[in-house]
């Protein structure tokens, strides 16, 4: 990583996760594969500010740690990449438990229960499916009919347009986003690339 940590995909320590790497990363990571109109790429640090907005909007009541955890659903990314669903599905269990093993190992880093709650998961999925309703009939030539097959329609009175940003910009939105976040949920102490455990 730029931060100079030494992360183990196989068996990833929440010490050697930094939030500085998981931002760079992920704005570096295009969504679609990249397949989308504009000049710039939608990358999955956008997308995931967006997610935890639709989150806030769908529960208003929604506590600060959760809204973190939404936040961070697709940080493993920074490592993994943005794999499509059909071939996550293609690679089976052994993805999957990979996947887990490296979500656990951030969410333990930042603060939060290694597992999320069930109902925080679905709340999640439908922000994410409703964000990816846009992205397809904003970004990535969808009609509307097709997405609404495909994808969740936008929670109402929701509404988005999406103008994806320069990765330097996208990184630091989402670094903003989760120290805003963090130190709401009372976790800020343990946020820092230099605090220990």
């Amino acid at each position: 990583m730029l931060s100079g940590r030494r992360l183990d995909l196989l068996d990833p320590s929440p010490m050697d996760i930094e939030i500085e790497d998981i931002a760079h990363g992920l704005a570096r990571v295009a969504r679609w594969n990249g397949q989308t109109l504009g000049e710039h790429a939608f990358s999955v640090a956008q997308h995931s500010v967006v997610v935890e907005e639709i989150c806030a909007h769908i529960d208003p009541t929604l506590d600060p740690k959760w809204r973190l955890a939404a936040l961070l659903h697709d940080a493993s990314e920074y490592v993994i990449g943005d794999m499509i669903s059909p071939f996550k599905a293609a690679l089976g269990y052994d993805y999957r438990l990979f996947e887990d093993r490296l979500e656990s190992a951030i969410h333990i880093r930042f603060g939060l229960p290694a597992r999320t709650p069930v109902a925080v998961k679905k709340l999640i999925k439908v922000a994410d499916r409703a964000c990816a309703f846009f992205e397809a009939t904003q970004l990535a030539g969808f009609g509307r009919d097709e997405a609404l097959a495909l994808f969740d329609a936008p929670p109402d009175g929701y509404i988005l347009h999406i103008d994806p940003l320069p990765a330097a910009l996208a990184q630091v939105r989402y670094v903003e986003r989760f120290h805003l976040l963090s130190e709401a949920a009372g976790f800020g102490a343990k946020t820092h690339a230099h605090d220990t455990e």
